[in-house]
This record gives C-alpha cells, structure tokens and sequence, in this order.
C-alpha cells in the first residue's frame, strides 16, 4: 500500500508501515485532514498481517510535528464553529487513544522540533527515538490554552517534577532533558536515521538496540535537579515565591516562564495534572476535551495564539492577569 495525500506519505515496505508526516510548510502541524488519513492508515496496518512494525516521521528535519494547527481552531471559534474546532480535537484524542492502543510495534522518529500533538502521536507509543536536533515542548500556557492530546495522562508519569515544569511553563527541552525525563527511550544521531529506518524494515524494534547511541557530551538542557524538587512538591500558589528563593539561571528561567504564560491556563493545567496523575488514559482524554470546550471560548486562548501566530512577536495581555491558583473554573 502507498498513500500520497498532500497531508501524509504512506507506504509499507517489508513489513515496515512507514507514515511520513508531509505538511512541512506548517512544521507538520496537524489539521483535521491530517488527522484522518493518519488514523485510516493506522486503522488499514493495524489489520494487515503484511506489516510488523510502524515507524512515524516527518518529512522535514526541521520538525516531526509541531502540533495542532491551533490558529485554525482560532478562526473556526471566531467564525462562529466552535462545534467544527470540538470535533478535530475529538479526532486527535481518538487517534492519540489507537496509538496507545496500538496492536504492533509503533515507533516515532523525533527529530526536530516536537510539541502539543506531535507529542501525542509519539509519547503514546512505546518507542520514541530522538536526536540531537529534537526539541520537545507542550508551549500551551503560553497560548493561553491546556497541555492536552492525553498530557494530563503522560505528564504525570514523567520523572519527578518534569511533568509540572513542562506543563506549567511551556519551556522546551532537547534529548538530555527528554530522556532524563522519559518522553524519549532512545537517542539516534540524526545521521543514522535513514539506516534506522531500514533496519525497522528488516528487524523490528530489534533494530533500536543496535542504532542507539551514548547522549554526547554537552551542557544538560533541562532544569537542575533543585527545579525539579520545587515543581514535583510545592503547591501552585506557593511555586513562584518557592523558585524565586533558587539561586541559579534555571530557577530564574522557569520563574520568568511562569510569570509570562496565562495564568488561567497554568490554574486549569495544574488541575488537569492533578486529576490526570491517578486516572486512566480515556478518562484523561475526556477531562481534557472538556476542559478544552471551555478554554477556546476565553479572551487568553483568543490572545495567545494571535500574539504567537498571527501578530508575531506581540506580549499577551492576559485576562486576569494575576494570581495563579489550584482552580480554573
């Protein structure tokens, strides 16, 4: 089988269902037709006794996926088709829960830059492979919206404390950080993906064992340790003024990250985080989607994603601006 649909390249090759993600104008972004040639195609392969194993990548080495294409939901709340925005994210959620799911070896090649939904058309899946040109991040506070696609789910279940400093501040953070965190299990030079890839083809998951690489040397890109303790066991109200008594650049950074993010998204995504830390995937999902219907139709959802994506570079006024709490509603 070999899908060509504008959005996705889809092809299997001996027992390899290789899914390319190929909407590079838009760093992959997904859109509603994206996300339905992604989920038939991985409907198709799971039932298809020809294919072994699944690798997901993109077309680009600029990104694997940078997200939901959230200026889209943008326009659909401010056209008046809210309804049109609900059912993509019911959409992503039902793909995000088939890769969870997932009968077969799945595996996401995140080179690049990975955030929102590209992490959940990978961190679902059992194998996440990075580089070191990846760049992982859920930047949703910043946009005035929630870290969602399951994060309430995954977020949680990370390392100690990287669940919430992700979460919470939208900061990003490249191969050390993710796989000291446990978004990522293997590190693969960007050189040697196309060889990986082939090896999936010939070997299976096997292959990841041998195309595996030591981290090399290099500063670490995520927070210190003592970051980390302040995110996993101050409560919210208390977490500026715990990481403002932190000496050091990374406490600095995540306080200014927290200062700069929509308050009232960083109130929802804590309570999210909270509920999703003892729950199921599927109810996470469905918190999420919920949480979500309310969020699009709020001034800060409105002025985040024009200050990020439409007038680029604007500082968002959000509204209210102060103070940050455990409750969002």
């Amino acid at each position: 089988m070999t899908v060509a649909t504008g959005r996705i390249r889809a092809e299997v090759r001996s027992g390899l269902g290789d899914l390319v993600l190929d909407r590079s104008d838009a760093l992959n972004a997904l859109d509603p037709p994206m996300v339905w040639a992604i989920t038939e195609t991985l409907r198709e392969w799971a039932g298809d006794d020809s294919v072994h194993t699944v690798v997901v990548r993109g077309a680009t080495s600029r990104a694997f996926c940078a997200g939901g294409d959230i200026r889209l939901v943008r326009e659909q709340v401010l056209g008046g088709r809210t309804a049109d925005a609900m059912t993509f994210f019911r959409e992503e959620y039902a793909l995000d829960a088939i890769i969870a799911e997932y009968p077969k070896p799945y595996v996401a090649l995140l080179d690049g830059v990975a955030m929102g939904g590209g992490l959940g058309l990978s961190v679902h899946g059992a194998h996440r492979v990075v580089t070191e040109h990846s760049v992982l991040a859920m930047p949703e506070t910043m946009i005035g919206f929630v870290p969602d696609v399951g994060a309430s789910h995954f977020l949680p279940r990370l390392a100690p404390g990287w669940g919430r400093y992700l979460g919470l501040t939208g900061l990003r953070t490249g191969a050390t950080g993710t796989l000291h965190s446990g978004l990522a299990t293997h590190f693969v030079p960007r050189a040697g993906l196309e060889e990986l890839t082939d090896a999936l083809a010939r070997d299976g998951v096997a292959a990841l064992a041998d195309a595996s690489r030591p981290l090399p040397p290099g500063p670490d890109d995520g927070p210190d340790p003592a970051v980390l303790r302040v995110f996993a066991g101050t409560d919210l109200p208390r977490l500026e003024e715990a990481l403002e008594a932190l000496p050091g650049p990374h406490a600095a950074r995540a306080l200014a990250a927290l200062r700069a993010v929509s308050p009232s998204s960083v109130s929802a995504t804590d309570e999210l985080l909270r509920h999703g830390a003892g729950s199921e995937l599927a109810a996470c999902l469905a918190r999420e989607l919920e949480v979500v219907g309310e969020v699009i139709g709020r001034p800060d959802f409105d002025e985040g994603v024009r200050c990020a994506l439409v007038d680029r570079g604007e500082t968002p006024t959000w509204n209210p601006a102060r103070p940050l709490s455990g409750d969002h509603r």
